[in-house]
């Protein structure tokens, strides 16, 4: 056998590894197909429900806006080293800040905050708390990160990104539900268009369409 073989599942069988390579041919190396696949087996429900277009319509939605947050699977790390800092908030008592950590973005969705990186660390079985830079050196709990706030937060929406591809075919409200408050109704128009153009050219390989619903916000 392979030393290192690809998760035999109904991933797998949705995205190929090749497919993978060909839609980010210049991400960073720590993005691998194998923690992606690892973190999707992992998380309920994710790429698991409605018809086969429908899941691949999901990861393609899923992908397109990791790859519009991480500069295209490029960062691991936010890049403003001068924004470190700065993501504590002291007022949130359930998820303290830890001495000597911050919380700055990190990962395929870039999260930030500590009462995320605790919200997201509990609903994953990992203390992101005390240790969150293996949000960047973990490639599967990067990757697990950015699906924890896809099938359970809503941020500025209504639905949970999943819920608005699964439920809604709508991409445009997965945005919203993403960054609606800085980029939706005509916030910034270049933002959306951007995000629209990846979730499109991921379309195109995994040979599926964008559904009915709106693809803006």
């Amino acid at each position: 056998p392979s030393p290192n073989p690809a998760p035999s599942s109904g991933f797998s069988s949705l995205l190929s590894e090749a497919q993978f390579n060909q839609m980010f041919p210049n991400r960073n190396s720590f993005y691998t197909y194998k923690g992606l696949a690892e973190a999707a087996n992992a998380t309920l429900g994710l790429a698991k429900d409605g018809t086969v277009e429908v899941r691949r319509r999901e990861i393609a939605a899923l992908l397109a806006n990791g790859e519009h947050e991480s500069d295209h699977f490029k960062a691991t790390r936010e890049y403003n080293q001068a924004n470190w800092p700065h993501y504590c908030d002291p007022n949130n008592t359930q998820y303290p800040c830890q001495n000597g950590q911050q919380y700055y973005g990190r990962g395929p969705i870039q999260i930030s905050w500590n009462y995320n990186y605790g919200l997201a660390g509990a609903a994953i079985g990992v203390d992101l708390l005390r240790n969150p830079d293996l949000v960047a050196t973990n490639p599967k709990i990067a990757w697990q990160t950015m699906m924890w706030y896809w099938m359970t937060q809503k941020g500025p929406g209504t639905v949970t990104p999943h819920d608005a591809i699964v439920k809604l075919q709508s991409f445009g409200e997965t945005i919203r539900s993403i960054n609606g408050s800085l980029e939706c109704g005509g916030r910034n128009a270049d933002q959306v268009n951007a995000r629209v153009g990846y979730y499109e050219n991921l379309l195109k390989i995994l040979g599926v369409s964008a559904g009915t619903g709106n693809i803006r916000c």
